[in-house]
């Protein structure tokens, strides 16, 4: 199936790659479909895309390539709403917020994203150690990445 994007005008989808967040983004209640699709080989980030709504896409990275020491835990009713089982099935992604100087862009490392793979389940969650992680951690360079 086709849909709109932000960022990247009209894409092919396939439909078992859709995820669904039962109760949408923080923000975004209404809107459950999602789809992540790459943005650049480079380096570890991605677009999360609703299928529903074209104007809704969030840029998203793979925290640890720029955060190796991120870590968490996640509580047993968020691991029961996202029906996990096996910790290989997670997948964590936080939003990013971009500046034309990748480096200087910052990413929420409060409110991860978690995705159940196996089961195409997400949920963004807030961390209860607020002090630990910030709204807007500096992004830098990931170790691997372009120089």
């Amino acid at each position: 199936m086709n849909i709109e994007t932000k960022f990247l005008g009209e894409v092919e989808i396939q439909e078992q790659n859709i995820i669904t967040f039962e109760n949408g983004l923080p923000g975004f209640p209404d809107n459950k479909s999602y789809i992540l699709l790459g943005l650049d080989a480079d380096l570890p980030i991605a677009l999360l895309q609703s299928t529903e709504e074209a104007q809704l896409g969030f840029v998203v990275a793979y925290p640890f390539a720029f955060k190796k020491d991120y870590a968490f835990d996640l509580s047993e009713e968020d691991k029961t709403e996202l029906k996990l089982s096996d910790e290989k099935d997670v997948a964590v992604y936080t939003v990013l917020t971009l500046k034309e100087n990748f480096p200087e862009s910052t990413m929420n490392l409060l409110a991860p994203i978690i995705i159940n793979t196996k089961e195409q389940l997400g949920k963004q969650i807030v961390l209860n150690d607020s002090g630990q992680y910030s709204l807007r951690h500096l992004v830098g360079i990931a170790e691997g990445s372009v120089k």
